[in-house]
């Protein structure tokens, strides 16, 4: 069964930084992206960085600030988070494509307050 464990969520003040990975594990044969979302209350999901075959991607909210990176060795990819906000405080969810399937991880917290 494939799945996808997320770690590296917490609560940081504003302008720190928190590092969220991402590992797949079970039959995997071919990664084709890999990525992340996130959610606060009220509001609907959002892509926040994808990484696929032949490039990378950023919400314009976060761009400059977060990076997005992969080890394929380790079928894992993580989120580089700088400069955090107050308004990046959401769920953040593990999104890859899998064998050509998408998987979703559990969701991470992570708070951004004084």
């Amino acid at each position: 069964q494939v799945q996808l464990v997320e770690s590296g969520g917490g609560l940081v003040q504003p302008g720190g930084s928190l590092r969220l990975s991402c590992a797949a594990s079970g039959s995997i044969f071919t990664i084709y992206a890999m990525g992340w979302y996130r959610q606060a209350p009220g509001k609907q999901r959002e892509l926040v960085a994808g990484i696929d075959i032949g490039s990378v991607n950023y919400a314009d909210s976060v761009k400059g600030r977060f990076t997005i990176s992969r080890d394929n060795a380790k079928n894992t990819v993580y989120l580089q988070m700088n400069s955090l906000k107050p308004e990046d405080t959401a769920v953040y969810y593990c999104n890859a494509n899998l064998n050509g399937y998408v998987y979703w991880g559990q969701g991470t917290q992570v708070s951004v307050s004084s």
